[in-house]
């Protein structure tokens, strides 16, 4: 067997996040297993949740094995289920399958690239079931492949809510974002009206440049009135926000209220019969999530998270998603990174406080082959 290196984070019952590189015996692939050699994995959102544990990064210090930071009062009462077991890091990555076991369906996977959504993948190399594998069209590299689920299916996701629930148009914040513009293509293919709501000047003019004809930015001074005239035109009822916290739900809330109720007909106290969807999928801003009741008795307000749909719409339309993803790989679902990373430069200080940082167009890709 030959050793392997993968990195780990441990809470502590200190009240810290211990962050370090172990090695591993490679193990042999049983019959309906794959050995992957990880060639990429991106840092999403939700992989800094397990990796820092919701430490802050500012408090990072070096130590012989690694790095610590410091958890904020009382957060490992809500951290106990991991509190010292040692957890593999990174949802989902890409390489080549370097050892099948012996089912046909594992031997079909022999020397093929794939994609996996298996956890523990910023690792030198990751055992999966092949039923687990993404297999990629021929002549895809493998770090193309890295961010084949997390962005591409939540994107997805979001249309396909907007259609089961009965909305004809959708509102996504933070939309410069990957998976901002991934959504933007998918709008733009396939004929629903998005409106994009972004932060920065530049990011206005980097998804007018990609098509999008809906572009709100939310620092301007004119935010809530643009927002307005825009959900006039598009219907939009259904939104999904990256932000969380703040008073971003309210505006959106109100703005679709006031949407609603400016086609007419007669006036009631309880506002319009118009339902407002409101998804919270992320967590940029991870303080209180403020809702200001003006937008009537018509609306809703939970979480959305990917596993839970998924399991929602079942395997067979979860299959054919994948499938899209696959065959618009370097088109539609493109990603783009802000800098590559090895195993090792994950736990180096410089590098942490820019990829903690979560910022629109700031991703980074780990790819575990670099020395």
């Amino acid at each position: 067997m030959s050793k392997g290196k993968r990195l780990i984070s441990t809470v502590t019952s200190g009240s810290s996040v211990h962050l370090s590189i172990e090695e591993f015996q490679v193990p042999t692939p049983k019959p309906d297993e794959v050995l992957i050699e990880i060639a990429a994995s991106p840092i999403n959102p939700s992989d800094l949740g397990v990796l820092l544990g919701g430490a802050d990064a500012s408090t990072v210090t070096t130590s012989e094995t690694g790095l610590s930071l410091s958890l904020p009062d009382g957060a490992v009462d809500g951290l106990r289920g991991r509190v010292d077991q040692p957890m593999p890091v990174g949802n989902e990555g890409s390489g080549i399958v370097i050892e099948a076991g012996a089912s046909e369906e594992a031997q079909a996977l022999n020397g093929k690239v794939v994609a996996v959504l298996a956890g523990g993948m910023y690792a030198t190399h990751r055992i999966v079931k092949s039923r687990d594998c993404l297999l990629l069209d021929e002549g895809t590299k493998a770090l193309d492949a890295a961010s084949c689920f997390v962005n591409p299916l939540t994107a997805l996701g979001m249309t396909e809510s907007m259609r089961l629930e009965g909305h004809s148009a959708l509102i996504h914040t933070a939309a410069a974002s990957n998976l901002g513009q991934m959504l933007n293509r998918i709008c733009i293919d396939d004929q629903i009206e998005l409106v994009n709501i972004v932060r920065r000047d530049e990011h206005v003019e980097l998804l007018q440049n990609q098509g999008a004809a809906h572009v709100v930015n939310s620092s301007s001074p004119h935010f809530r009135k643009d927002l307005v005239a825009t959900l006039k035109k598009t219907g939009a009822t259904i939104a999904f926000d990256a932000i969380g916290g703040g008073d971003l739900a309210t505006e959106l809330l109100h703005a679709m209220e006031i949407a609603a109720s400016s086609t007419g007909g007669e006036y009631s106290r309880y506002g319009s019969t118009t339902h407002k969807q409101l998804y919270i999928y992320g967590g940029l801003d991870r303080g209180p999530t403020l809702l200001k009741r003006s937008y009537g008795m018509a609306w809703g307000v939970a979480g959305w998270l990917l596993p839970n749909f998924l399991a929602k719409i079942g395997s067979e339309r979860s299959s054919e998603l994948r499938q899209r993803v696959a065959s618009e790989l370097s088109t539609t679902f493109a990603s783009s990174y802000s800098n590559t990373l090895s195993l090792e430069s994950i736990l180096d200080i410089e590098q942490m406080k820019k990829y903690s940082q979560m910022s629109t167009q700031g991703k980074s890709l780990v790819c575990p082959q670099l020395r």
